[in-house]
């Protein structure tokens, strides 16, 4: 089946930011799968240890704040590279793949995060 690749970057986007800012339950209502596979060691596997992780986030750092600066789409796939700000002004980048079933619903999610460091050896940015 051919998937939809806008719609599954504007869904992956919505997600990601839902479960960011504080309502990760309503994120995988809208946007998960009858099954959700975590490759992140800090989230449990399935959909309720991911809701409780994010519930957690919400409550420990509420003041977080994340920009999405592309999502790249390639068959079952989405790729999406951001900027996180957490308190106390620490940066991230991260990048997260997602996983669509045929029906788009997310269901498996992998990522990576690296602390933006204050100088570059080649003054490239991370993005």
């Amino acid at each position: 089946m051919a998937h939809n690749l806008a719609l599954n970057k504007t869904h992956a986007i919505a997600f990601y930011q839902m479960s960011y800012e504080g309502e990760p339950r309503k994120a995988v209502e809208l946007y998960v799968g009858a099954d959700y596979i975590q490759h992140n060691p800090l989230v449990g596997d399935g959909k309720e240890p991911f809701i409780s992780y994010f519930d957690r986030m919400a409550t420990e750092y509420p003041d977080k704040s994340i920009e999405f600066v592309r999502a790249v789409a390639e068959e079952d796939l989405v790729a999406l590279h951001t900027h996180q700000t957490w308190p106390g002004g620490v940066e991230y980048v991260t990048m997260d793949f997602f996983r669509f079933d045929d029906a788009g619903k997310i269901i498996e999610h992998w990522d990576s995060m690296q602390e933006i460091p204050g100088k570059s050896e080649n003054g490239n940015t991370v993005y």
